[in-house]
């Protein structure tokens, strides 16, 4: 099985170079990537990578939502062990591009594709004294290859579901990888149940960090000054991650705005195209993030983000909050706008999402179909003030009761260290 896994990898690694060639995502992807060990060595020749008995953490996230999701437990691990060196890895050019930067982490780095020879050099030169992998990562042959050295290796923040393949007839192989897993960290019972189905008993429920997350972000985010100007005085609603099918619903609001909203829209895809696109159908009335200012934005009624990595900051900003990829395969972080306390509107595909099954069975969240029903819910909200502080205190408390995950996984693993000096 490992071999049959390990040529899958390879005809992926060679699936994405040949995308690379008119797909910008998968060349950022192979460019990342490019002259990567020799890079590698480099580093971990130089201090403080080749100090004798140094200790290392290594974190991985697929992406920019699990980095977040992964954050608490990187900032608490820090102030837990100061004399560990961070190690930050992503497999996606999304979550890399904008967190290269980040001061957490010692360094950050791609993953570099799942073959048993990449594996081997890398562990080898990174020689990690604790591994996290965060919510979904399964990179087998680098969870065989650690657990063969016996590493410590930690999942946090996980979720399973019956449909996955670990839990099917020919799950047997990916089943014995994810028992060798030191501690496994979920965030439901439903999750821990599947696990002990199929034997595996290192499973803790924890919660999920991003309830930690987001309530640390709300109470110290950074101000934006042309949105504030934008929505001084007014009353906003902020659309989230959106896709066209979205803004479809949105814009129907616009055209029949009779609570005078003011509209901060950020979109999922930011290229020049689709930003063109918005504007136009804006008719005059919006100006982008990029190419705009305090004063000018004061006077415009919708303010579109061509920038990523801010939406979370934008919600300080809002009294209402629309969540895009509901009409898609499933919708961006509901939390970050509950932190903030904004009843939130959503499409019908969040399922697969318990705190968007949580929030709308509380009422503190709202599907929607059509844009009537945007329009109308929004109506509702905005004429009766109780209904909508209501909706708010819902929002804002689910997150609240949510927290202490990082509490939880930290204790654990400072048991872990502590009894392997």
């Amino acid at each position: 099985m490992q071999q049959i896994y390990s040529f899958i990898i390879f005809c992926f690694g060679l699936s994405i170079r040949l995308a690379s060639v008119f797909d910008k995502k998968a060349s950022n992807w192979v460019k990342g990537r490019k002259q990567y060990f020799n890079k590698l060595d480099k580093v971990f020749a130089a201090s403080p990578f080749n100090l004798p008995n140094r200790k290392l953490a290594w974190f991985h996230c697929a992406s920019l939502g699990e980095f977040e999701q992964g954050r608490p437990i990187i900032e608490a691990f820090k102030q837990h062990h100061p004399d560990y060196l961070l190690l930050l890895t992503f497999y996606s050019p999304s979550g890399y591009e904008v967190r290269q930067g980040y001061a957490g982490a010692d360094l950050i780095l791609y993953l570099p594709l799942d073959t048993q020879t990449n594996v081997r050099k890398f562990v080898e030169t990174v020689k990690p004294t604790i591994v996290f992998y965060v919510k979904y990562e399964f990179w087998f042959n680098f969870l065989s290859y650690l657990q063969s050295k016996k590493i410590p290796t930690i999942l946090v923040s996980a979720v399973f579901r019956p449909d996955q393949h670990f839990f099917k007839g020919y799950g047997e192989w990916p089943r014995k990888i994810l028992q060798g897993f030191t501690r496994i960290f979920v965030q439901d019972d439903d999750s821990k149940e599947l696990l002990q189905f199929i034997g595996i008993e290192n499973v803790v429920v924890s919660g999920d960090t991003r309830f930690d997350r987001v309530v640390s972000g709300s109470e110290h985010v950074p101000a934006i000054p042309i949105a504030k100007e934008f929505a001084e005085g007014y009353q906003v609603l902020v659309a989230g991650s959106t896709w066209p099918a979205d803004e479809k619903l949105i814009f129907k609001l616009i055209s029949n705005n009779k609570h005078h909203l003011r509209f901060i829209i950020a979109p999922h895809e930011i290229n020049a195209e689709h930003i063109d696109k918005l504007m136009l159908k804006c008719g005059g009335k919006a100006v982008r993030f990029s190419a705009t200012n305090a004063s000018e934005a004061k006077n415009a009624e919708i303010l579109i983000i061509d920038s990523i990595g801010m939406l979370s900051q934008l919600y300080q900003y809002g009294d209402l909050a629309y969540i895009g990829g509901g009409f898609g395969v499933g919708i961006h972080n509901i939390l970050e706008p509950a932190a903030f306390g904004l009843p939130i509107f959503l499409g019908p595909n969040y399922s697969k999402f318990k705190e968007a099954k949580d929030l709308v069975e509380l009422k503190g969240a709202f599907e929607v179909r059509k844009p009537d029903e945007l329009l109308n819910k929004v109506d509702e909200l905005l004429a009766d003030n109780g209904k909508y502080l209501q909706a708010s205190d819902l929002c804002k408390n689910y997150v609240a009761k949510g927290c202490g995950a990082t509490q939880i996984v930290m204790q654990q693993v400072n048991e872990l260290l502590a009894s392997r000096i």
